[in-house]
């Protein structure tokens, strides 16, 4: 199979898996390694391509986000609250991501973290479904500050490859009081400075990429944003839909399921 077909399936993978409470860089990782790859390979690869479906949360609410900013010019307490609870959210991860960066990229090449991940993440998952009672929906804007910071602690989870960035973020505002709709929305948005951080870490620390003297380059990066970008459009809309009615129970037995496949599968081969 060419690179460049393999990005675009991949690319695929991570619009789809994105904003689900799946882990789309687990995801990655696993099917890298089922296609025999090295994942070291595609670290930059797997960070950068998320920036697709990053914009297509910026495309899917940039009505929201227009608002926001002309909200903020003329002092509207509802668009300085959504984007002071943004940052919260965010601080914590790039202060600790900063530091943790080094133990990140190691984690980031064992695909039996991710494994071990996905099945105790499903884990919590249902528990929390389970113990917790669903939530009036208010907003973004009318969280507290402590709740967004506390639930950007929680995103830091998600530096475990596996653990799901939305589920991580999810989790924690569900522990929180938070309800489902106002949950999966933040999450959304926390992806914004949070993947843009970190692929902007990714391709200012490796000379090779920005010189396109790397295996995988800007063509298979490209292929895979676009791939990434289409796919995520769909899922957003869909997912947010989805989890107001049911909940987050099925993505919770399939995190287990395709965990505790991966970990049988790794051990045998």
């Amino acid at each position: 199979m060419s690179l460049i077909l393999t990005a675009i399936l991949l690319g695929m993978l991570e619009g789809l898996t994105e904003f689900l409470p799946v882990s789309s860089t687990g995801h990655l990782i696993l099917a890298q390694a089922l296609f025999g790859y090295d994942p070291g390979e595609w670290s930059q690869f797997n960070i950068v391509i998320q920036l697709g479906a990053i914009t297509a949360v910026i495309v899917t609410y940039r009505n929201l986000f227009w608002f926001t900013g002309v909200g903020l010019l003329r002092g509207k307490g509802e668009s300085i609250r959504f984007v002071r609870n943004i940052l919260l959210g965010f601080l914590p991860a790039a202060v600790i991501g900063l530091f943790a960066k080094d133990a990140i990229d190691v984690m980031l090449g064992s695909p039996m973290v991710v494994a071990v991940a996905l099945v105790v993440g499903g884990v919590a998952m249902l528990v929390l479904e389970r113990t917790i009672e669903p939530r009036p929906d208010e907003g973004v804007s009318e969280l507290t500050m402590r709740t967004a910071f506390l639930i950007g602690l929680a995103q830091c989870l998600a530096m475990i490859p596996g653990t799901s960035r939305s589920g991580a973020t999810i989790l924690g505002a569900l522990a929180m009081g938070v309800g489902r709709k106002t949950a999966a929305e933040f999450s959304f948005f926390l992806a914004i400075p949070t993947m843009l951080g970190a692929a902007t870490v990714k391709i200012l620390d490796d000379p090779a990429l920005l010189a396109g003297q790397t295996t995988i380059g800007w063509a298979e990066i490209a292929a895979g944003f676009g791939s990434a970008f289409l796919v995520a459009m769909v899922v957003i809309r869909a997912f947010v839909a989805y989890v107001s009615r049911r909940g987050f129970a099925p993505f919770a037995w399939y995190r287990i399921v395709v965990g505790g496949a991966a970990i049988v599968w790794l051990t045998m081969r």
